[in-house]
């Protein structure tokens, strides 16, 4: 490999601005021995400092304080960096003056208690109660249209994670019951009512099963032609084939079944604590994210239902 070169100094800034970027490049090139990719996002990222630095006509590093680069953020983001980019550029300045605290150039790190905003929580789509109807009234015939009804309708059914249905194997159903388990995240198990539509839809794709999953000591129920576990990609390109087919007309993820799941239980039952241990939410605020009710109404219904939870009245106070 060959050799990196030493980065000179940007001409193009006053000097005791260019000169310490420059020896904090090369010391990530050289003793950090960071990526190209990283020492190139360094590079932008710096620049774009500097350029603010000139605006607000700072010509030393020294006389970077905290509010101003508070200010450097706010301006970012009222130009329509993401707050992700944001916390990325915050975290390379980071850096930068924490190697000039250690070279003695700098009294304080003006970015140490400096945050991007927050990116917003954004809620997939939904699709509503007729729209679910309309895609899960899917017609075909053949082992791909068997297994694919009975994804969906499993996705649906029981508000499964992706993971989740990827990960069913043959002995997760309890037909007797009609229940499923499986295997969230944080490796903890729940137990949930599997529907008759989509029981009826297993049963069909289990009957045919074997001829792909010819391996015996395959567990998964969903396999594909290769007989294997399907894989996460391989699921989302058959739900976005559904979806075109049946006309649903915006991107149709696994995910939005989920939401989908939990909206239209909501509306039904109004139970929010049932939602919650449904889909397997450690945390209420969780679940929130997953309806479309606002904190107070959320607060509301918890207070009522919740029987550790229920508002002291006049009468309760001593």
């Amino acid at each position: 490999m060959a050799k990196q070169p030493p980065i000179k100094v940007d001409k193009t800034y006053p000097e005791n601005l260019a000169v310490p970027v420059e020896k904090f490049l090369n010391y990530i090139r050289f003793e950090k021995q960071l990526s190209p990719h990283t020492q190139s996002n360094y590079l932008r990222d710096l620049k774009v400092l500097q350029d603010f630095c000139l605006e607000q006509n700072i010509r030393n590093w020294k006389q970077m304080q905290p509010n101003q680069m508070r200010f450097f953020a706010a301006s970012a983001f009222r130009k329509g960096l993401g707050p992700t980019s944001i916390q990325r550029r915050l975290s390379a300045c980071r850096s930068f003056f924490n190697y000039l605290l250690v070279e003695g150039e700098v009294e304080i790190n003006p970015v140490l208690d400096v945050r991007a905003p927050k990116a917003p929580r954004r809620l997939p789509k939904t699709l509503d109660v007729d729209q679910m109807d309309q895609l899960l009234n899917m017609q075909g015939e053949g082992h791909v249209f068997l297994r694919d009804k009975a994804m969906l309708e499993m996705f649906y059914s029981s508000g499964l994670r992706l993971a989740e249905l990827v990960s069913l194997n043959i002995n997760s159903i309890d037909y007797s019951e009609n229940l499923v388990r499986v295997v969230g995240k944080g490796n903890k198990t729940r137990v949930l009512p599997v529907g008759k539509q989509a029981l009826n839809a297993l049963k069909a794709w289990l009957a045919v099963r074997s001829d792909w999953a010819k391996n015996k000591d395959e567990q998964a129920i969903f396999v594909s032609n290769r007989g294997t576990r399907i894989s996460h990609r391989n699921v989302q390109q058959r739900v976005k084939y559904w979806a075109k087919k049946q006309g649903i007309n915006h991107d149709l993820h696994p995910h939005q079944f989920r939401h989908s799941f939990a909206s239209h239980m909501l509306e039904s039952s109004s139970d929010l604590r049932a939602v919650q241990e449904l889909l397997g939410h450690a945390d209420i605020s969780t679940t929130q994210i997953y309806t479309h009710l606002d904190f107070q109404h959320l607060a509301t219904i918890y207070d009522k239902t919740h029987p550790r939870a229920h508002k002291k009245n006049k009468d309760d106070e001593s």
